[in-house]
């Protein structure tokens, strides 16, 4: 009974003795050094740059004051068919997106010139016995104008691409207005006298303002396209000083155009050119 045990034993001395060995001769498996890892970069919200450009039709409107017209012998006035036609505006500008939902560009744009014409009835007492005289003015000239503006838009959310907006821009407005001349018609009684009045070129510096609505769409990363309404108020011009064409008068008063408006559809393009792209993460830190 003894021999047994002690060959038992034996046996498993050679048998742990051998597991050993060949533990020994495996390669060792340890777990991987622990890494560590920067936090990931922030967005870089700086790329926000963009440059536009648009193309608008515009819709003139505004009160013209004509200077006999202002004396007290006038009687009544009756304006018929003071209007603008068409014209095209051209604009370029640079602007900022802040963020999804505000944004801000400096614009500049030239309004081509269109015509202004108009026709005026008055009765105006001239006294001396002639008393109260009927007389017709027809008016003819062309308007143009230079805008620089500095505007607000708030993007109003995205659906499929299109993003509504609205904005407010103030900035000012160089009008000028030439080639004006006044046809003036009086009513004699017995027949009709006519006379040709022209005025000289001018320009006047004034307030403007605007306020958009629209709807963009963003064609890609890097270009957007707009399609907007704008209401711009252009303040106030005037014409030079004006002379008579049998030279009784030399250095007559400028006309007045007041409350310029314009109701402007423009199609625009936004090109955002300097993205700045985030920076690449850092390399991995590992410890061994």
């Amino acid at each position: 009974m003894r021999s047994v045990k002690f060959l038992v034993a034996a046996g498993a001395a050679s048998l742990l003795s051998s597991v050993g060995a060949l533990a020994a001769d495996m390669p060792q498996i340890m777990p991987p050094p622990p890494q560590y890892y920067a936090p990931a970069p922030v967005e870089d919200l700086g790329g926000g740059w963009y440059l536009r450009g648009d193309i608008g039709m515009t819709n003139t409107h505004g009160k013209l004051f004509a200077p006999a017209y202002t004396d007290a012998s006038t009687v009544s006035v009756d304006q018929l068919g003071h209007e603008f036609t068409g014209g095209m505006s051209y604009g370029l500008g640079a602007g900022y997106q802040f963020n999804n939902w505000f944004r801000m560009d400096v614009t500049g744009e030239y309004r081509s010139r269109v015509q202004f014409s108009g026709i005026d009835y008055a009765n105006v007492n001239f006294g001396g016995g002639l008393g109260v005289l009927p007389i017709g003015d027809s008016y003819r000239g062309g308007y143009s104008s230079w805008v620089a503006m500095v505007n607000a838009y708030a993007d109003l959310g995205t659906w499929w691409c299109i993003t509504p907006f609205v904005g407010v821009g103030v900035g000012g407005a160089y009008n000028t207005f030439s080639g004006f001349s006044d046809v003036t018609t009086v009513n004699l009684g017995g027949g009709t006298t006519s006379g040709l009045y022209q005025a000289s070129s001018a320009s006047k510096l004034d307030l403007a303002w605007a306020l958009h609505a629209g709807l963009s769409y963003r064609v890609n990363q890097n270009m957007t396209i707009e399609l907007a309404y704008r209401y711009l108020d252009l303040g106030t011009g005037l014409t030079g000083s004006g002379a008579s064409f049998d030279g009784t008068v030399t250095n007559g008063r400028p006309f007045q155009f007041r409350d310029l408006t314009s109701q402007d559809i423009r199609l625009g393009v936004r090109w955002t050119c300097c993205d700045v792209a985030p920076p690449p993460p850092p390399p991995i830190i590992t410890k061994g």
